[in-house]
């Protein structure tokens, strides 16, 4: 049987793992981030409906524009955006990649302050893009201070920052991202994956977009809209870099049925964005729960929460898992990440906690007693 090792691929590809979460049987799945919640009913319907008026002229290829569903996304967005400003793909990562092929490449650099979104330096890999891992404070915190000089010191043709941030879920002070861009000389992306979920008051970088065109943010569907499966992210910049972006699109790269069904739930989104609230309320719970317990967590304005296992992650995971519950190890020693999904979930998830506990009780480990971050 032929192995990778056999294949002539590409030498800086060689050892690596493909990009993904364990899926496993199990009664509570709390590792990837997605809303627990299934559609409603209704919309469910109208999805249907719009793909079914798709099926017929499925032998012609789609809007390779989109200029509908992007105009629809426009108004979603707000902020006097319309569909020359809004670029539509197959999930946030496509997008980024794509913004990569335009804006690095070889010779290029991409920056990023970690830990963050792990699918940012392979997607800069992927692109031929060299990564640079910028550095985060010790409790996860970044200041525009320290954001600028990071910046001004690599000189990154591209900067990723990421608000909430993924693991952490904190998000930005808009102070930051203003920062990074008056010392940029290249695009900033604002990855802003999980906005709807952000504490009151939270402030979205879509704010200063207007007067800077080298500033782009990404969102996507997959998580407060409970689109995972529809696979729909998009972005919001100068409409100059719409037109860059599509020098590299790929043609007709996303189907009639995407676009339909991203319509249709965006035609819905009231009653699809009816279940963020009780997911905030979820998340923070876990936050407060788990600080109860002792336990060092992170703030969180997005639909997880990172928190501090006392002692080895691995270790943790596994007997979470022994449970019936999956969370997710992002190979950040000491912490494991869990989402928040329904309140079943939650109680699941902290009698599994309670229950490793007393086992350590037993068997006792170390367990970190700090103040939160």
């Amino acid at each position: 049987m032929t192995g990778l090792d056999d294949l002539p691929i590409r030498d800086d590809l060689r050892g690596l793992s493909p990009y993904g979460a364990p899926q496993l049987d199990v009664p509570v799945r709390l590792n990837t981030n997605e809303n627990s919640h299934p559609l409603p009913e209704a919309v469910a319907e109208a999805i249907g409906k719009a793909l079914s008026a798709e099926l017929r002229d499925l032998n012609r290829y789609p809007d390779r524009d989109a200029l509908a569903l992007r105009a629809d996304l426009a108004g979603y967005l707000g902020h006097g955006l319309t569909a020359d400003g809004v670029w539509a793909a197959n999930g946030s990562n496509e997008i980024q990649q794509q913004l990569l092929q335009v804006f690095g490449g070889p010779g290029r650099s991409a920056l990023g302050f970690t830990p963050a979104y792990s699918m940012h330096p392979l997607l800069a890999l992927g692109t031929g893009t060299r990564w640079v891992p910028a550095r985060r404070g010790v409790d996860f915190a970044l200041t525009a201070d320290e954001a600028a000089a990071q910046v001004r010191e690599h000189r990154p043709d591209v900067v990723f920052l990421c608000s909430p941030n993924n693991p952490t879920g904190t998000a930005l002070d808009p102070a930051v991202i203003a920062a990074v861009l008056d010392v940029a000389p290249g695009m900033v992306v604002v990855d802003e994956a999980y906005a709807e979920f952000a504490r009151p008051g939270t402030v979205s970088a879509l704010a200063l977009l207007p007067g800077q065109p080298r500033l782009v943010v990404t969102r996507t569907m997959s998580k407060a809209f409970g689109f995972a499966g529809g696979r729909l992210g998009y972005l919001a910049a100068d409409p100059a870099v719409v037109t860059a972006v599509q020098l590299v699109r790929l043609p007709y790269h996303l189907s009639a049925l995407t676009q339909a069904a991203a319509r249709a739930a965006l035609a819905h989104r009231d009653a699809l964005l009816g279940t963020v609230a009780e997911i905030a309320g979820q998340r923070d719970r876990i936050v407060t729960e788990l600080r109860r317990r002792g336990l060092r967590v992170a703030d969180s304005d997005a639909n997880f929460v990172l928190y501090e296992v006392g002692g080895d992650q691995s270790v943790a995971w596994r007997a979470l898992l022994a449970h019936g519950v999956l969370v997710r190890d992002v190979g950040l020693p000491g912490w494991l990440r869990v989402t928040a999904g329904t309140r079943a979930e939650t109680d699941a998830f902290l009698a599994a906690v309670d229950s490793t506990q007393r086992e350590d009780s037993i068997a006792p480990q170390p367990r970190s007693t700090k103040g939160t971050p």
